[in-house]
């Protein structure tokens, strides 16, 4: 089982990293919905480990926590976002 600071770390890692990101596809750019969708999926699941972690359910919560982040990740590696080149909050290809 995952410790409480420990999720309490990543729950905070994929907080700021959902409030660093910025969609990068214009408005008219048939990538700007699925940049959004991937930022929609990534807010639920954040959302979901919140719920989980405030009801104790630290493994779902992490669980959850990690498919968030993993969204996040993903559109950064695919240039749907601009992350202003963070590689602490995100992995990005080189």
């Amino acid at each position: 089982m995952v410790s409480q600071e420990r999720l309490k770390d990543y729950l905070g890692r994929t907080d700021e990293a959902l409030k660093k990101i910025i969609i990068s596809p214009p408005e008219k750019s048939h990538l700007r919905p699925i940049a959004e969708d991937f930022i929609r999926m990534a807010r639920c699941y954040y959302d979901d480990a919140i719920h989980f972690f405030d009801q104790g359910k630290l493994d779902d919560s992490f669980a959850c926590v990690n498919y968030a982040h993993g969204w996040l990740d993903a559109g950064a590696r695919l240039g749907l976002y601009d992350t202003g080149g963070d590689d602490r909050l995100f992995t990005l290809a080189e």
